[in-house]
């Protein structure tokens, strides 16, 4: 997403508009750059940056804007992409929970925005243990990328030292970084990428198993996508309401006492000290954002699970949300 930015002109000054409700690296990366993010409070229903808050955050330094297609449902990217085009602002899509997400039918990925950005880390829909994956529209955009991934070197380096003909030479154009990703991973990326299509309907199964298992608790079950597109399901996570009698914390710490690991994704960037004391922002600067923050948590989901590891949470689940914790 660094390299996105920088070969998208982002600079010192400029403001780039993303959510709260994401990691850190979301925003971290634009301040690499010197520039600023304005955070914009989610849909509560979705549980995505909310396009209807995004205009009114635009100031004349803005110059671009991060969806995160969270937990693997894509954003309403229409009404983004409008504005966008309005204002003459890029679109990064942060899509690191999001292979293979579509939206209105399209992979994320190609839709008519200037970057879209994939993570690998061993936790994501496919992994190679670190590294990720840009998807440009513009050769020129690519080629900036390609530049500064390795040093600025203005050519392949590995060429060098695989041409049949002396091949030596090379120029450094730019203060490039070291952001390329190694052959073994890459490996891993080609045979885990032919898996994606297998792993997303697995995980689909046992969302659905999910559902139907807690449709009669207390919990707000996670945003489906609509009929006709994948949700990629990198997370599934469950929101406590008022009438559990127990805390989210509380909650996950029972479930940690029978052996089964739960998260919380994410505890909001306006609460870190970082981002809170950098733009003086406080917790109700965005409410729907510290309210999912703080009744959600993540279930164990991922590929290898058994049907009896599952059946298992749901147990346990049922026991803690019914029995109040006892």
């Amino acid at each position: 997403m660094h390299l996105a930015l920088e070969a998208l002109g982002i600079g010192a000054g400029d403001e780039v508009i993303t959510t709260p409700h994401t990691f850190t690296a979301t925003a971290e990366v634009i301040r690499y750059l010197g520039a600023h993010p304005v955070f914009v409070d989610i849909d509560q229903n979705t549980l995505n940056i909310d396009p209807l808050r995004i205009e009114s955050a635009i100031t004349p330094r803005t110059k671009a804007i991060i969806p995160v297609h969270f937990a693997g449902l894509a954003c309403d990217m229409d009404p983004i992409m409008a504005i966008a085009k309005k204002y003459g602002l890029k679109i990064v899509e942060d899509a690191a929970h999001s292979l293979p997400t579509t939206y209105h039918g399209k992979l994320v990925g190609t839709l008519e925005t200037d970057a879209t950005v994939y993570s690998f880390y061993v936790t994501k829909t496919i992994a190679t243990g670190e590294g990720g994956m840009i998807v440009l529209r513009d050769a020129e955009i690519a080629k900036r990328c390609r530049v500064m991934r390795l040093h600025g070197i203005n050519r392949d380096v590995f060429n060098r030292y695989t041409a049949t003909k002396p091949s030596w030479h090379y120029e450094v154009v730019a203060p490039g970084f070291k952001y390329n990703m190694t052959d073994v991973a890459a490996s891993l990326g080609i045979h885990q990428l032919k898996k994606a299509r297998a792993f997303q309907k697995r995980r689909t199964e046992m969302a659905a198993y999910y559902d139907e298992a807690f449709s009669d608790l207390p919990v707000t079950l996670p945003p489906k996508a609509q009929e006709y597109d994948l949700h990629a399901w990198h997370l599934y996570i469950v929101r406590l309401k008022p009438e559990v009698s127990i805390s989210r914390d509380r909650f996950i710490e029972l479930m940690a006492e029978k052996g089964i690991g739960c998260s919380v994704h994410f505890i909001p960037l306006h609460l870190h000290p970082y981002w809170r004391d950098t733009y003086n922002l406080k917790p109700q600067d965005f409410p729907n954002a510290l309210a999912v923050y703080e009744r959600a948590v993540s279930l164990p989901l991922y590929t290898k699970m058994t049907e009896k590891d599952q059946v298992r949470v749901v147990e346990a689940v049922r026991e803690i949300v019914l029995g109040g914790g006892s």
